[in-house]
């Protein structure tokens, strides 16, 4: 029986050409590193994470970056909104509120999406 979600990759010819962008950049953790693999975003190494690596079958930016997307929780959206667009992050959805979520789309140095998600009653 299927038990629960494990995490999702992103590929890419390189993983030094993501690694520094979700590390340095987002400030997302390492939870696990390896060469040519990491995983980031996990409370420890059985949690569920993103796993970024370096893929033969990849070659250049992604051609289809609506096919998938990354979603990260924040505790405060527009402030990584501010920080992450004074540092150059291409952003292709600025903040907006739903419902219940407050949600900005970025892309990554790939053209991968990425979200930053904000619940209201946070």
């Amino acid at each position: 029986m299927i038990k629960q979600f494990a995490g999702a990759s992103v590929w890419s010819e390189d993983l030094n050409n993501l690694l520094p962008f979700y590390r340095d950049v987002l400030g997302i953790s390492v939870t696990l590193e390896s060469p040519g693999f990491v995983l980031i975003g996990g409370n420890s190494a059985d949690a569920p994470a993103l796993g970024l690596g370096t893929h033969s079958e990849i070659h250049g930016r992604n051609t289809d970056p609506s096919r998938h997307l990354v979603s990260f929780m924040s505790d405060d959206v527009m402030a990584d909104w501010k920080r992450l667009k004074d540092a150059g992050v291409e952003f292709i959805e600025d903040p907006n509120e739903n419902d219940e979520l407050i949600i900005a789309t970025l892309k990554d140095p790939e053209g991968n999406l990425v979200q930053l998600l904000q619940w209201k009653s946070n």
